[in-house]
């Protein structure tokens, strides 16, 4: 017959658990006062990533200073204190120039920030982090929470 210990039974369900997780949604950003190349106005789009992981990049808005990209970008692994990163690039026929890096870590909730980019010029974007679902296969026991105890269950 096989024993466990109260700390081993506990270290086993621990590890079990699934990670919590929050979905990330990064969406309305625009960029203002972008800085010109050698031969014309900002060919700009922006990469994103949270954390390590690398969610996608925006079109290219070619000869525009002030571009607003409607691409919107989704990350399910998130996790509070995950670092978003916005990296605004200049397009170029041969390698692109970074016009800055955006980067703050999230928090649950829907924000909305400005960011002052190193070579001139002004990132505007938002994003909300919904905390974890509850529910079956959501990470999560189902909620049994009704409100307050009642005075029976005292």
């Amino acid at each position: 017959m096989v024993s466990f210990s109260a700390s081993s039974l506990v270290l086993l369900v621990l590890v079990s658990l699934p990670a919590v997780q929050a979905q990330l949604r990064v969406f309305n950003m625009r960029g203002s006062s972008l800085p010109p190349n050698i031969l014309d106005t900002a060919d700009a789009y922006v990469e994103v990533y949270c954390g390590p992981a690398y969610l996608g990049k925006t079109s290219v808005r070619n000869n525009n200073p002030n571009p607003w990209w409607e691409e919107e970008f989704t990350h399910f692994k998130a996790q509070p204190g995950d670092v978003l990163r916005l990296e605004v690039r200049d397009s170029d026929y041969l390698l692109d120039d970074l016009l800055g890096t955006c980067q703050r870590p999230v928090k649950v909730g829907t924000h909305t920030h400005v960011c002052f980019l190193k070579k001139k010029g002004t990132l505007h974007y938002s994003y909300t982090l919904a905390g974890p679902v509850r529910g079956p296969g959501r990470g999560l026991p189902p909620s049994t929470d009704t409100g307050p105890p009642s005075a029976a269950a005292l």
